[in-house]
């Protein structure tokens, strides 16, 4: 593992935003894999992606326009449609003949679900259902079409790596996460003891039963218990389930390019009553994950000094786990063969 950088993962889902943030006629301009991206909704209501590059003199199509149907560049004009094919130069002579179909800007697939806008980034310009990642994964107990209550994000200044070990920490919380309402008696550490096991392009700490006496748990009901799953290419996805409520929280590490990573924080609710207590939890939403933002920010000046890393057993198992998985993802796309998941079940221990 490269201590600033990272290897970028591909033929796989990425979350790029919520659906909330691309309005009918609109456009958004963002760089995710290192790449160029201009993100739109038509008049229609269909989401589309292209390649945020005007083919004809390489300016960003974002500084542009967009009727709701084609993009134009604001440079000479040329107009392209929601596939990224271009549909007139303005410049052309009555005498001329160009052939449109030639021409293009490129365009990425796009899947909103679950109110999220997901891209697909192609190894090697395959369409997703011919890939190793057919569709993005669904969100249990939610339905497709169910947009999260609560989202956040914030970059990090870290590669997609130290973000993921970050998120998949179980040790750091009681000296980064600290604060009046949460983990104020820091010391203070208790044994934890957790099994996990292998799961769909990844690992999953398995159903348990949630402590009682937690007041916050007691809105879900009785026998309130948790599963918590990571999957490439960067998703953290957490179903608390009540015998009246059920809540998932889903984390998502998206690369900006392979040293800087956007990671946003959403949360589903079957409650109804969440609405009023909305800007209070973002709040609380933000102090927690600026925490995390924070310390990778400190963490960058000693990598800088690309020190030797030391992980150990069992905290830092994860984060093996992770890289493991990351170049058994490599490896088996270059071997044109299936992906075989390295992570064996087992119990891991740790003070936390």
């Amino acid at each position: 593992m490269h201590n600033l950088e990272a290897d970028l993962l591909r033929g796989l889902w990425y979350v790029a935003c919520p659906s909330s943030e691309i309005k009918p006629g609109k456009m958004l301009g963002k760089t995710l894999m290192g790449e160029p991206l201009l993100i739109a909704r038509a008049a229609s209501g269909d989401v589309f992606c292209l390649r945020d590059i005007c083919p004809h003199r390489g300016i960003p199509l974002r500084h542009g326009w967009f009727d709701g149907e084609t993009v134009q560049c604001c440079y000479h004009g040329w107009k392209f449609d929601t596939d990224g094919r271009c549909v007139d130069i303005p410049s052309t002579h009555e005498t001329q003949t160009i052939d449109y179909s030639r021409i293009s800007c490129g365009a990425y697939p796009v899947r909103e679900q679950n109110g999220l806008i997901w891209i697909y980034f192609a190894q090697e310009g395959e369409a997703p259902e011919d890939g190793r990642q057919p569709a993005p994964p669904l969100l249990p107990d939610f339905p497709a079409d169910a947009g999260p209550r609560l989202h956040i994000m914030l970059p990090f200044v870290c590669s997609v790596d130290h973000a993921a070990l970050g998120l998949m920490d179980p040790t750091h919380a009681a000296f980064v996460h600290t604060s009046w309402w949460f983990k104020k008696n820091a010391a203070k550490l208790r044994a934890k003891e957790k099994l996990f096991e292998p799961a769909e392009l990844g690992w999953a700490m398995a159903r348990h039963k949630l402590p009682p006496q937690n007041i916050a748990y007691k809105v879900l009901g009785d026998n309130v218990t948790t599963e918590i799953r990571y999957a490439l290419p960067g998703l953290r996805v957490e179903h608390i389930q009540g015998s009246r409520h059920s809540v998932v929280g889903l984390t998502t590490i998206t690369p900006v390019d392979r040293s800087h990573t956007e990671v946003r924080q959403m949360f589903w609710a079957s409650m109804g009553w969440v609405g009023p207590f909305k800007p209070l939890i973002r709040h609380l939403m933000k102090v927690f994950l600026d925490q995390d933002r924070r310390v990778v920010i400190q963490q960058r000046e000693g990598l800088k000094h690309n020190p030797r890393l030391m992980l150990i057993n069992d905290a830092d198992t994860q984060g093996r786990w992770w890289m493991q998985l990351k170049d058994e993802w490599t490896r088996s796309g270059a071997e044109d063969r299936p992906f075989a998941n390295p992570v064996k079940g087992r119990t891991l221990r740790w003070m936390s």
